[in-house]
């Protein structure tokens, strides 16, 4: 997926921890972990609003586009 999830940036940032974090906005730390980790399908408004709240950034802080073309050179950049 051409989006790229940014959230452990702002973590690390605010020094807060993803329980915290998911505590604040009012998700289970699981379901902040699938969206963290670029696995989700979907967020709700209110839950990127509630992200942007608490973190105190906005959502391009939190979501990028990346052409597919470079995240498969990035990929493959990766193996041995």
């Amino acid at each position: 997926m051409p989006i790229a999830v940014d959230i452990d940036v702002m973590l690390a940032r605010r020094k807060m921890s993803v329980g915290e974090l998911a505590d604040r906005v009012g998700i289970t730390p699981a379901n902040l972990a699938v969206l963290k980790n670029g696995r989700a399908k979907a967020v709700r408004f209110s839950t990127l609003a509630a992200l942007c709240e608490v973190l105190e950034c906005q959502p391009g802080d939190l979501l990028r586009w990346e052409p597919e073309a470079a995240r498969t050179s990035d990929a493959l950049s990766d193996l041995p």
